[in-house]
């Protein structure tokens, strides 16, 4: 095979830049119709009631990020996969799976993902699928995942339950998480106008407002903010162990402490 492939290169360098300007038209004829694609699915899903209970991140993968240059919904996976420490990940409110599948499961031994909306859990499976990941119909309220996780991810859920649920999420996350093993989320803040999406049980006020949920729980917290136009974005890490950028962070140095 591999000689094949040399042949093959070899073979087709005089037509390189023939097949390379075929190759870019095409892609290029891709890209329009897959954004106007998923702009229209947006508009159906969306704009139709009833409202999805969950959102297909491939209408912000082809649509959304490239027509608002709005990152944040990348951000909510890579400040979690920031904490992963490679064993066995719990991710509540999975939604279509598109993070579990693209920023959990490679860093990851084992990744149970669940979510109580079947058709959530349809999609993940349809477009979501990874070895280690296993999709599984439950409602955290009642029926959470058992075992023991280095990671537990709450990420664009935490605001569809009352601040009475949430406490007692919080405390089921806190049995289930390994003795330094870490919380982390994403959520968003209310703005003046009411609430973001009428599903939303409570949206947090500010910072310290969903500070407030996890000091009685966890010995360390970080909240931190990214703000764009229309939202505000707050994210979370929770532990008992150490966190980000703390002072014994492994993945974290200091100009001073760099050793010759």
């Amino acid at each position: 095979m591999k000689k094949i492939k040399a042949v093959l290169k070899n073979y087709l360098a005089p037509f390189k830049k023939v097949l390379e300007s075929v190759f870019e038209a095409e892609a290029r004829v891709s890209a329009f119709w897959a954004k106007g694609a998923h702009k229209r699915l947006l508009q159906i899903q969306w704009g139709i009631v009833p409202m999805p209970e969950h959102f297909n991140h491939r209408i912000d993968l082809f649509y959304q990020w490239l027509n608002s240059r709005n990152p944040q919904w990348v951000e909510r996976g890579v400040y979690s996969g920031l904490v992963l420490q490679g064993g066995n990940l719990l991710e509540l409110a999975c939604g279509d799976g598109f993070n579990a599948r693209n920023f959990y499961s490679l860093h990851s031994n084992k990744v149970i993902a669940c979510d109580f909306d079947p058709r959530a859990l349809a999609a993940a499976k349809k477009y979501n699928r990874a070895q280690n990941i296993e999709y599984v119909l439950a409602d955290i309220r009642t029926n959470m995942p058992k075992g023991k996780f280095e990671n537990v991810i709450f990420d664009a859920a935490i605001e569809h339950f009352t601040p009475q649920e949430i406490e007692e999420v919080l405390k089921n996350i806190k049995l289930r998480l390994t003795e330094n093993g870490i919380l982390s989320g994403h959520t968003i803040t209310q703005r003046a106008g009411g609430k973001h999406l009428e599903h939303h049980e409570y949206e947090f006020k500010d910072k310290s407002d969903l500070l407030r949920f996890f000091t009685g729980h966890f010995k360390h917290v970080t909240v931190f903010e990214t703000v764009y136009p229309g939202r505000t974005n707050l994210y979370f890490w929770a532990s008992d162990g150490i966190l980000p950028f703390r002072d014994n962070w492994k993945d974290f140095i200091t100009e001073n402490s760099v050793k010759e």
